[in-house]
């Protein structure tokens, strides 16, 4: 019979699998892991800023991801800098300031590992409710932006002259990743988010005929990596976070086997 927390683990992880999918997606196709990295990096200090101002982990993360994101815009259009560049600048000055933050709090205890590589076996009936209600919050709004949004990491000039707005796709888009990383952290932890976006997506690559294909396939190995993960994790007595991306890796190279590969023609840019 399964523990409960061990039930717990695995709906909390399938649900963040399930919302990180697509827009996983999103990523490998934008190019944008670098984006992911910067804003998981962001999320340590906003959890150090909840502690400080004494509230919701998830509500600080949110906050402080959505300010990286949009002085990421800001600076871009100031111009001067490649966007690679600012990404390097907003990622580590976040990640460096966050520690020292959290550094400076004498007379509280914090679990830095926690933070870092997630307590996914920690989870209890609030985080679920908060993962699957905002998962599906986070899910509905990308299912109502898909089509502009695919339009504009397809083809943003011809978007742009259709009406589309690419620029403020893009926010959206950004916002909603700010959302999936403040929600995921518990599970895998602030430096995995960004493998748990891009694996399962870059996997999915590989054997999808679309766009709708590669974030379903996607969320599946996702939810497969998670269980499998976590099933390992139980046997070896090791970190529940790091093995379940240690288990969408083990995917990912199952794709390349000589007998999972696409026909040729078959696989397309985006998707």
């Amino acid at each position: 019979m399964v523990s409960d927390f061990l039930l717990h683990a695995a709906l909390a992880g399938i649900g963040v699998a399930i919302v990180a999918a697509p827009l996983g997606c999103f990523v490998v196709w934008r190019r944008m892991a670098y984006f992911g990295d910067t804003m998981a990096h962001s999320a340590l200090l906003g959890a150090a800023a909840a502690i400080a101002f004494d509230i919701d982990a998830t509500l600080g993360v949110f906050t402080i991801s959505v300010l990286v994101a949009l002085a990421l815009l800001a600076l871009e259009r100031r111009g001067g800098l490649a966007t690679d560049t600012l990404l390097g600048l907003l990622s580590h000055s976040a990640l460096a300031v966050g520690l020292v933050v959290m550094g400076m709090m004498t007379g509280i205890r914090l679990d830095l590992f926690g933070y870092l590589f997630g307590d996914i076996l920690a989870v209890d009936g609030r985080d679920l409710a908060l993962i699957w209600g905002g998962g599906a919050v986070i899910l509905g709004l990308l299912a109502y932006i898909w089509r502009p949004l695919l339009a504009a990491t397809v083809a943003p000039d011809v978007a742009a002259a259709e009406g589309m707005n690419p620029a403020r796709q893009r926010l959206i888009f950004m916002l909603l990743l700010a959302g999936v990383i403040a929600i995921a952290m518990k599970i895998v932890g602030i430096l995995l988010i960004t493998a748990l976006l891009i694996i399962p997506a870059a996997a999915a690559r590989r054997i999808a005929h679309g766009p709708e294909a590669m974030a379903a396939i996607a969320a599946g190995i996702g939810a497969l990596a998670v269980v499998g993960g976590l099933a390992a994790a139980v046997q070896a007595d090791t970190p529940a976070g790091p093995t379940i991306v240690v288990a969408a890796l083990v995917l990912f190279l199952a794709g390349l086997l000589p007998w999972a590969r696409l026909r040729p023609g078959k696989e397309t840019e985006h998707g």
